[in-house]
C-alpha cells in the first residue's frame, strides 16, 4: 500500500472555495479513487435513529462517513437536556439524516432549557418512553369506537 503523493491531493473546486473561505484546516487527498477530506468545522448530525452528534468534524468522505472529534450526545427530553460525551466518533454515512454547521457565536439552547445529569436525563427518557407506550395502548383499545 502506498500513500498519496503531492500529484493526487485535489479538492472539487466549487467545495474547496467555500472551505478554504469557511473552515479552519482543509486538506484533501485522492486514495485508490476515494477522495478523503479533513476539515475543521463544529457540526451538529441528526441519526435516522433520533439521536443528535455534536462535534469537531476532522473528516469525510463522499458517503458521508465522517469523523467527529470531542463528539457528544445532545438528549433533549422536555425542557431538560444533557450532553453525553463520546469522545472520537466514528459514523457510517447510511445513518446520517443532515449535518449542520453549528455558530459558535451564538446561544445554543433558549434560556428556558435547564442542564441536568446524565442519569436524570435517562430517567425522564424512560418516563417519557411508558407515557408514550400508554398512549399507544390506550388508542388500540379505542380503536373500536371509530373516531375518524
Amino acid at each position: 500500500m502506498s500513500w498519496a503523493g503531492p500529484e493526487d491531493v485535489y479538492l472539487s473546486t466549487s467545495l474547496a472555495s467555500y472551505l478554504d473561505s469557511e473552515a479552519d484546516f482543509v486538506f484533501g487527498a485522492n486514495f485508490y479513487g476515494l477522495t478523503l477530506i479533513v476539515i475543521v468545522e463544529k457540526l451538529l448530525v441528526l441519526l435516522r435513529d433520533g439521536r443528535k452528534l455534536m462535534g469537531t468534524l476532522r473528516s469525510f468522505d463522499q458517503f458521508a462517513n465522517a469523523v467527529l472529534e470531542g463528539a457528544c450526545e445532545r438528549v433533549i427530553v422536555g425542557e431538560l437536556y444533557c450532553d453525553i460525551p463520546l469522545g472520537l466518533y466514528v459514523i457510517r454515512g447510511e445513518n446520517v439524516v443532515l449535518i449542520g454547521e453549528l455558530d459558535l457565536e451564538k446561544e445554543e439552547l433558549p434560556d428556558h432549557m435547564t442542564r441536568v445529569s446524565t442519569t436524570e436525563i435517562r430517567r425522564a427518557q424512560k418516563v417519557e418512553r411508558e407515557a408514550s407506550d400508554l398512549k399507544g395502548t390506550m388508542r388500540k383499545r379505542m380503536e373500536f369506537l371509530d373516531l375518524d
